[in-house]
């Protein structure tokens, strides 16, 4: 009953104070809902387990590589033969095809209607088992599925089943063409499945290893195993790496290359849970996110405590007279901390409302590679964090006024206008020690948003190896075996489409690669220099691009040295190559040297004769160094140990026009293929922007953030500090107006106060630089072209805190000049 009354109380009195309660409601509502919202990612990516049964036994197989600049490669298909049957800590292991985009591939589905191009995922018989999947309807891949000589199935996904068949349950039996090819539908998956963090798959395949053609060396599959019940990490790796001179023994190297060469890589066991398979190296990027927005609730709460102490103040007299009249310490402070708890719920549940809106927005403007991006909301854990936090927040703020005014001797507060100077003191030191931690949190953020800024800055600067990338429109088809079964046929389609592309009105070049910068997974092989001897343990591995003549000039890559691919050259099989200018100055220190010289990808194949350098074009992301790279002609004849011509099924057009990116581009280009071939569908028709803006993604997310936690530090900076000088202004009045009747002039009165509020601030970036200089290291993963204690940044923040400081303490300091002295003195 009495808790009752006293909470009817507080409201009231909350009720009769509009703008306080609106002001600390809000400011709680802010800083707890961004709170909520960045805890919610973080709890949804990195905390929440995967949504698979017992997915901590899930394991990611995963080399290191010692013998080359790689560190680290996938599976083999040896790998899987002997990993299966060999092994002692895996309940089972399955393998999964990498493809352009990471994980999975695209295929062409024709015969139901308009030719599609689809995602699927190509996957060994016992990985939809090992992840605990269960089919919605019919059956999962058997060994004879994914046996060479066995019936070619298909499963499909729950959402490519309502979408191409209506959600008909009776499309078990029926058949598919994918590639060119009829499948058996055998089953449809449930609608929760998302595998890894895959996100748009239609179709699953089965992989159909042949252990007749398994070759060493082919690192091109991801895979995925199951732990048998006690097994650690540890003894899963030590069973691997016992298993690879097994590997090594049991399978021959690819043609032209020795046994040596593939021990070279020196392959050892890297074994990860397969939680931190997905989600990778985002976890650094959040937590630095989640850090400093908890800066930004403690800046808040010191704000908030600075609100109460000088609202407690004026309740001084009030407090004092119910203490004399009996009212114990234990009840003033059970009611000063129930308003602080009262103002922090509300705030919390209005924070909760608010960071409900503020991930969508988050979630909106992720980048396109954060991982588990379907799973963020709020939930239970979410709700009670956001409790947890509003109670924390009370204690935060609310224990200064507490421990201030239910403490001994406050009953001295009877005695009117008889404040001592050591309450005086206290009271002041009170205050001005929150205005410093607040400015020392405040420095911490705006330092990070500084570098931040200076690193997106400095990869806007960055010259990724292509110009105007908003002018290139680019798409990819793929011509498969079931479609046209000869290599010359599949270059012959590409090139009459390429042709027919340059006669599209606005269209001023079209190239032709395997791959797009800054798109896909890079292909990394063997390249070989004539009379070059590796040093020992040097693997002579680089990036292979395979482009058409004018797929530099549509770019924009700059020819260095040399000329460009011909058609001649490649009609007339002439063995050449193009080379990067890093490449060319690792071999031969200058581009012109590099003309002339000799290479190949394979032992036996023909040496081809470096006819060109251009400049480097960073395929990784603009904050990847450019690797260095040889450029193979498109269509090859005796490449990589085959003999005949070989070419690239999956290819991208990169087209250069003023209307990229618009529909009608894209309409024109979608009818230009399909005049050539029918049966060909358009996919990823993207502009090279596009790519270019998503690598720098993570970066201008992580920017936003720190840039919005930052701002709003330095606001409650201002406030705080205003409100600590404009009340010292306030208690000082007598001793200004003496001062002035005395004879001070008023430029010696706002030197005075301003000073006041430049020494707090000063202190307070004293101790944020100290403090920028350790926490800023955690960013250092993240920054480009600027370290993490880049002295500009340190100065321009502290200077703007500086000058904050003037501005803040500018206004009262001009208050406090218009003082008149005769009506201070009466007053007190």
């Amino acid at each position: 009953m009495e808790l009752t009354i006293q909470l009817r109380q507080i409201l009231r009195r909350l009720a009769r104070a509009p703008i306080f309660t609106a002001v600390t409601l809000l400011t709680l509502a802010v800083s707890i809902g961004a709170t909520t919202a960045i805890f919610s990612i973080v709890e949804s990516v990195l905390l929440k387990p995967l949504p698979y049964p017992q997915s901590q036994e899930l394991v990611a197989l995963k080399y290191t590589t010692q013998g080359n600049a790689l560190k680290s490669a996938h599976m083999s298909t040896p790998d899987y033969f002997i990993f299966r049957e060999q092994n002692t800590v895996f309940q089972d292991v399955g393998f999964y095809g990498r493809g352009n985009k990471g994980v999975g591939d695209s295929v062409n589905v024709t015969g139901q209607g308009e030719p599609e191009h689809v995602q699927a995922l190509i996957v060994t018989d016992g990985l939809l088992p090992i992840l605990g999947i269960n089919p919605l309807l019919g059956r999962l891949f058997t060994r004879a599925d994914d046996s060479p000589g066995g019936a070619d199935t298909a499963i499909l996904t729950y959402g490519y089943w309502n979408r191409k068949f209506g959600g008909a349950p009776l499309v078990i039996g029926r058949t598919i063409e994918v590639d060119g090819k009829s499948h058996i539908i055998i089953g449809v998956l449930p609608a929760g499945f998302r595998f890894l963090d895959q996100a748009n798959l239609d179709l699953i395949l089965p992989m159909k290893f042949d252990r007749d053609k398994a070759i060493l060396g082919d690192w091109l599959y991801g895979g995925i195993a199951r732990l048998k019940p006690g097994v650690t990490l540890a003894q899963a790796n030590a069973d691997v790496a016992r298993m690879i001179p097994i590997v090594n023994r049991s399978f021959l190297p690819p043609s032209g290359v020795s046994q040596k060469a593939i021990e070279d890589f020196k392959l050892g066991p890297s074994l990860r849970p397969l939680k931190q398979e997905v989600v990778g190296d985002v976890g650094r990027v959040l937590w630095v996110l989640m850090g400093g927005i908890v800066l930004l609730l403690v800046i808040a709460c010191a704000n908030l405590a600075n609100f109460l102490l000088v609202r407690a103040e004026g309740r001084r007299q009030e407090l004092a007279v119910r203490v004399a009249l009996g009212a114990n310490r234990g009840r003033i402070a059970r009611e000063l901390f129930y308003e602080s708890l009262i103002l922090a719920v509300l705030g919390g549940l209005l924070g909760l409302g608010m960071s409900y809106w503020a991930l969508r927005g988050l979630v909106a403007m992720a980048p396109e590679g954060l991982p588990r991006l379907h799973e963020i909301g709020i939930d239970g854990y979410v709700v009670l964090f956001t409790l947890a936090v509003s109670v924390a927040a009370s204690l935060l703020f609310g224990s200064f006024p507490v421990f201030r005014y239910s403490g001994a001797g406050f009953g001295s507060g009877l005695r009117t206008g008889e404040r001592s100077m050591s309450e005086s003191r206290e009271q002041h030191r009170s205050r001005n020690v929150l205005v410093i931690v607040q400015v020392a949190l405040a420095l911490v953020l705006l330092v990070s948003s500084g570098l931040m800024i200076r690193t997106f800055r400095a990869l806007t600067q960055v010259n990724p190896g292509f110009v105007a990338p908003s002018e290139l429109q680019t798409l990819s088809i793929a011509i498969r075996e079931g479609q046209v079964k000869d290599n010359e046929g599949v270059f012959r389609i590409q090139e009459e489409i390429l042709r027919k592309l340059e006669t599209i009105p606005s269209v001023s070049s079209v190239g032709l690669s395997r791959n797009i910068p800054m798109q896909g997974r890079p292909w990394k092989g063997f390249v070989f220099v004539k009379d070059y001897i590796p040093a020992r343990g040097e693997v002579p591995l680089n990036r292979y691009e395979f482009v058409s003549p004018g797929f530099f000039k549509t770019l924009g890559t700059p020819l260095l040295a040399g000329r460009d691919f011909t058609w001649d050259d490649i009609y007339n099989k002439v063995p050449v190559a193009v080379v990067s200018e890093k490449y060319a100055r690792q071999y031969w220190r200058d581009p012109l040297n590099a003309l002339g010289k000799q290479l190949r990808a394979n032992p036996s194949d023909d040496w081809r004769e470096v006819i060109g350098v251009v400049g480097d074009v960073r395929h990784e992301g603009v904050d990847k160094e450019a690797l260095t790279t040889v450029y193979w002609p498109i269509f090859n004849f005796k490449f990589l140990g085959a003999q005949g011509f070989q070419a690239r099924r999956d290819v991208f057009f990169t087209v250069r026009s003023t209307r990229a990116g618009s529909e009608s581009l894209i309409n024109e280009i979608r009818q230009t293929v399909l005049s050539v071939a029918p049966y060909l569908p358009l996919a990823e028709a993207k502009t090279l922007d596009h790519y270019y803006s998503r690598s720098m993604a993570r970066t201008s997310f992580t920017l936003v953030m720190l840039v919005f936690a930052g701002s709003m530090a330095l606001f409650l900076g201002i406030i705080g500090l205003y409100g600590v000088i404009a009340y010292s202004v306030l208690q000082r009045r007598r001793e200004i107006g003496i001062r002035m009747a005395m004879g001070a002039e008023k430029s010696a009165i706002l030197k005075m106060v301003i000073g006041q509020g430049i020494k707090l601030v000063a202190v307070g970036v004293g101790i944020g630089l100290v403090g920028a200089l350790t926490l800023t290291r955690f960013l250092s993963g993240m920054l480009y072209g600027v370290k993490s204690s880049d002295p500009l940044t340190l100065f321009a923040v502290s200077t703007l805190l500086i000058a904050v400081a003037i501005l803040a303490s500018y206004i009262p300091a001009r208050n406090a000049t218009k003082v008149d002295p005769l009506a201070a003195l009466r007053h007190e």
